[in-house]
């Protein structure tokens, strides 16, 4: 799949903003749950020629400029998951009814390399891809994918 783009950070001028050491900016900047909420500004405004969500209770992230919904991921060390993000974490419990309501609202996924700071690179997904990649279990059952695995699926 052809990557859609970079997002390049520079840590001088963030640690200088921020007054935090370039190890903290690089341990904030790959943290999914922390680099999100910059990320997801980022694309909507650059990128999608939108908007956030009208709340972060909604289910998507981003809206583009014609109105299609988005959600955003972050490929970690940990990998990514494409499933709500209720139900992701300690007691929660995959459904498939509940995935395949949400992914029938949004047009598809901006995935992004947190992994890669500096220079985020990230891939625009339709959810008809992500829907492939699920029937074909290429990512499990679950929709979740280990980083070498989001990786390989991204490369080709």
């Amino acid at each position: 799949m052809k990557r859609n783009g970079i997002f390049n950070w520079d840590v001088e001028q963030i640690d200088n903003a921020l007054k935090i050491t370039k190890d903290e900016v690089k341990e904030y900047f790959t943290d999914g749950r922390r680099i999100s909420f910059l990320l997801e500004r980022r694309l909507a405004r650059e990128v999608l020629k939108g908007k956030l969500a009208p709340s972060e209770g909604a289910g998507f992230d981003l809206i583009d400029f014609e109105g299609n919904k988005w959600e955003v991921r972050s490929i970690s060390k940990g990998g990514i998951y494409f499933c709500p993000s209720y139900m992701v974490g300690s007691g929660r419990k995959f459904t498939k009814k509940g995935f395949l309501e949400k992914i029938s609202e949004i047009k598809g996924y901006i995935i992004s390399d947190i992994e890669s700071f500096t220079d985020i690179p990230f891939w625009i997904i339709s959810k008809e891809q992500v829907i492939k990649w699920w029937k074909k279990k290429q990512i499990n059952c679950e929709t979740r994918a280990s980083r070498q695995t989001i990786v390989e699926l991204l490369s080709k």
